[in-house]
């Protein structure tokens, strides 16, 4: 077995075997991301100061940002399950059989994914019920962090049910993942029945209305405000949801607290703003902590950045990944004599294979930002639902503002001028905006499309219809073993 998965292995097993313990990650409030090694105390001990109870909610933000989820292979796993890329590498290690479709309930990336985000979503639940009992914080400080707590649950769920269970337009009845909604501090009590695709929506939704309610408009420094959710980031995650469930109308309701009526959109609360950068190239410079970003994840101190397996930069350049040219890589976007300037985030290497340059720190240690909100998305959702209720104006409107970022003197013609063309213009425009931040799986999963086939120097991988079990990721051995209620 080679080193890096042994390592995996360790990771995974220490999150397994720790489930009765709390972690105590000691951070300032300044910085909540800078953590100190990781000591384990017993759960007693772990809420009974202001400053520890601030620690385990920075911990959730830690837990969130692991290499094994959000940090980084998470982000991967979506873009190689998708078409945009093609694999250089046949070694499952690096995602071969992430990329060719052949994972199973056994493999590790299945496993570790599935005990990281629900290792996060117990975190958040035990967060939430000591909470509860505390008597010695401010109430609005208090209502504050159980705020956060239900926001990574919600984002936790989210990725969970993108990628575990049957897309919510193909059957919302289907059964879906066990809900855990209380903690778990004896590593026991496993026992839990699955809730249909519905309940888990249901639940994330009303996690992040509780979210909106309670979350400050704002922090002191631009790090807390990009690492840190606030109300600007529960709203934005509620857009992507419900553009999920086709609910176009919530789409729109949820979007105007944050767009304005007309152009130049920019969302501003207190000291708290949020637009388009005016270069693309800024968005991508390596501190992500701009007007555009409304959640990222930074990496603040060495120690707690990606590894080289697991880190976008790596991936995208090395390559382990590389763009597949039948892919949105052949848009007119890209095209060498394009004006556009997203077409400045593609390169080439000396084999000729095209990259995506969007995190360029290739050298470890790897600290680019990993941006999972960003306002563009916002835009390009409100976009979409207007346009599926035939507002075209206000979508085009929309979609202008993101396209003429990068060119602005882009005429779109007579295809947005019909509902059908716009809507597809629209589809399209998200493709190139958000390449290689973890959407294309996703996007093919709501909409009920197969997974195209792909060929890559690692083989080919087939086309899977909505309707192949391995469609979506199957049911972990793991949760198989130890819940005799799994599906």
């Amino acid at each position: 077995m080679n080193s890096i998965h042994t390592r995996n292995r360790v990771r995974l097993a220490r999150i397994a075997s720790h489930m009765w313990i709390i972690v105590l990650f000691t951070a300032c409030q300044s910085e909540p991301l800078d953590l100190a090694p990781l000591t384990s105390i017993p759960e007693a001990e772990a809420y009974n100061t202001p400053e520890k109870i601030l620690a385990q909610v920075n911990g959730l933000y830690g837990q969130l940002g692991s290499p094994l989820y959000f940090g980084g292979q998470g982000i991967l796993f979506n873009e190689q399950r998708g078409d945009e890329f093609s694999q250089n590498d046949g070694n499952n290690e690096t995602g071969a059989n992430v990329w060719n479709q052949s994972i199973t309930s056994s493999g590790f990336f299945v496993n570790a994914v599935w005990e990281a985000a629900y290792q996060m979503i117990n975190s958040a639940n035990i967060l939430l019920d000591r909470l509860a009992a505390q008597t010695f914080l401010p109430a609005e400080l208090r209502d504050a962090y159980a705020a956060e707590a239900r926001f990574i649950r919600a984002f936790a769920y989210f990725g969970l049910v993108q990628t575990y269970a049957r897309p919510f337009n193909q059957n919302p009845d289907y059964l879906a993942l066990p809900l855990r909604l209380t903690p778990n501090l004896s590593g026991g009590n496993n026992q839990l029945a699955f809730s249909t695709v519905r309940e888990v929506y249901d639940q994330i939704l009303l996690d992040l209305d509780a979210a909106e309610e309670d979350l400050p408009i704002t922090y002191s420094t631009a790090l807390l405000s990009v690492s840190r959710a606030h109300k600007a980031t529960a709203i934005a995650l509620k857009t992507r949801v419900y553009l999920t469930q086709s609910n176009y109308n919530k789409v729109i309701e949820e979007a105007v607290k944050l767009v304005p009526t007309s152009p130049p959109f920019q969302y501003q609360a207190l000291n708290s703003t949020h637009s388009l950068e005016p270069s693309i190239a800024t968005v991508f410079s390596g501190s992500y902590s701009g007007a555009e970003a409304i959640f990222s994840i930074p990496f603040i101190i060495t120690t707690e950045a990606p590894s080289q397996q697991s880190a976008l930069a790596y991936n995208y350049l090395s390559p382990v990944t590389y763009l597949n040219t039948a892919g949105i890589v052949a848009h007119e976007v890209f095209a060498t004599n394009s004006v556009d300037a997203r077409r400045n985030l593609v390169i080439s290497n000396a084999a000729g294979q095209r990259l995506l340059n969007k995190f360029p720190n290739n050298i470890a240690p790897f600290m680019d930002y990993v941006p999972l909100i960003r306002y563009a998305e916002v835009l390009l959702n409100y976009a979409e639902a207007a346009a599926q209720l035939n507002q075209l104006s206000r979508a085009k409107i929309l979609l202008e503002a993101v396209r003429h970022r990068s060119d602005p003197n882009f005429v779109f013609g007579a295809p947005a001028e019909s509902q059908a063309g716009l809507v597809q213009l629209i589809f399209t425009e998200k493709r190139i905006e958000l390449l290689g931040e973890g959407f294309r799986s996703w996007e093919l999963f709501r909409t009920v499309q197969p997974l195209p086939a792909k060929i890559g120097n690692a083989g080919v991988a087939p086309r899977i219809l909505p309707t192949d079990a391995n469609y979506v990721w199957p049911i972990p051995s793991g949760e198989i073993a130890y819940n005799p209620l799994a599906r």
